[in-house]
């Protein structure tokens, strides 16, 4: 059974996913629509994709605007990942807020992720997937995000590698948007 443990961040959780091991390997099971709804947690998977990242690239911190806004479960079957979330919702007590986890496939740890929060992460290893159950489709106009190092975080990183859209969003402070 999946384990929920509530985060400082209402209404997000990090989610230890059950696995079962024997001399063939692993089997983890990354979602099951009843443990969700046992927790409070009403999550109808839209889209669902993953990145292959090398060690130190950040992407982030994304979301999509409403009314096209999403939800997320994200882990790491592959490597190891900082997963970082921040509550964008400004009526939340914890707006403006972060928390980070690490998601491994050796911790087989996932974060469950309500609409209103940007997410990024930074990869630990080479070659860590990040994979994303997402509760509405891609839509390119509500696509957006806010600058990874606006929020007060420490990466951890002197030079990380980071895309040219990631580093054009705006910061949390200039942000404007509403959940």
């Amino acid at each position: 059974m999946a384990q929920f443990h509530p985060i400082p961040l209402q209404g997000a959780y990090v989610i230890t996913m059950p696995a079962f091991y024997d001399d063939r390997g692993s089997f983890i099971k990354t979602f099951h629509d009843c443990m969700f709804k046992e927790h409070g947690v009403n999550f109808t998977l839209k889209e669902s994709y993953f990145s292959l990242s090398k060690k130190d690239v950040i992407r982030g911190m994304h979301f999509q605007l409403p009314p096209h806004h999403h939800a997320k479960v994200v882990f790491c079957p592959q490597g190891a990942i900082l997963d970082v979330i921040v509550d964008l919702r400004s009526k939340s007590p914890t707006y403006g807020q972060y928390y980070a986890q690490e998601l491994s496939a050796e911790n087989h740890k996932a974060y469950y992720i309500p609409a209103g929060f940007a997410h990024g992460f930074k990869a630990l290893t080479d070659d860590a997937i990040t994979y994303y159950l997402v509760s509405s489709e891609y839509h390119k106009d509500s696509d957006t995000g806010i600058l990874y190092n606006s929020f007060g975080f420490d990466w951890g990183v002197e030079e990380p590698v980071i895309s040219a859209r990631d580093l054009s969003f705006s910061t949390l402070g200039e942000f404007r948007g509403d959940f």
